[in-house]
């Protein structure tokens, strides 16, 4: 667990410090930004499901759910680095699956009902604010989801999902500058 906390505290200061993951810096951003608590404290809630403590689980989810606004489901498996960065309101259910570095812009909803299956969001997807990502569907890696956005279909890697119903834009890729012979 405590190797997990650390490479949780290495990502979260790589996105939130501008790249400087200088021990110093990683130390502080871990004690200071309410962001990485969210994410430690899940860390606990896993080790204790793991030891089969289900009332410690339920009460750290309480506690996360009161103090930071976010609601993350017992089976959901959060990558390292994930990042709320403005927790309230958001709630990750079932058993989601979210990659590592993954950011959440705030009041995101991830997961619908039991029977509808569950979402997988791979790394390095930023998640706008508002955006609702339902069903069994997956969001590929360095996905773009817009703010507001209600995706209920499959994202390739690199796209950007924006409107209601979110349609899929791929991004193109940037021009080449032509160079002429000498």
């Amino acid at each position: 667990m405590l190797r997990d906390l650390w490479c949780d505290a290495v990502e979260f200061a790589r996105v939130s410090a501008h790249g400087d993951t200088s021990f110093g810096t990683v130390i502080r951003q871990a004690l200071v930004f309410d962001p990485f608590h969210v994410l430690a404290i899940f860390r606990l809630r896993e080790a204790a499901s793991r030891h089969h403590v289900p009332i410690v689980n339920r009460a750290l989810r309480m506690l996360t759910t009161a103090f930071y606004g976010v609601e993350v489901g017992k089976d959901v498996r959060l990558g390292h680095g994930v990042y709320f960065v403005h927790p309230l309101g958001t709630v990750l259910g079932g058993d989601a699956k979210v990659g590592a570095r993954v950011r959440f812009m705030g009041d995101n909803t991830v997961g619908t009902a039991k029977d509808n299956g569950y979402p997988v969001i791979e790394d390095d997807v930023v998640v706008g604010c508002g955006a609702r990502i339902l069903g069994p569907i997956r969001v590929g890696e360095g996905a773009v989801i817009g703010a507001n956005a209600v995706v209920l279909h499959d994202v390739p890697a690199g796209a950007v999902a924006t409107g209601v119903p979110a349609i899929v834009r791929v991004r193109a890729a940037p021009a080449r500058e032509e160079v002429s012979p000498s």
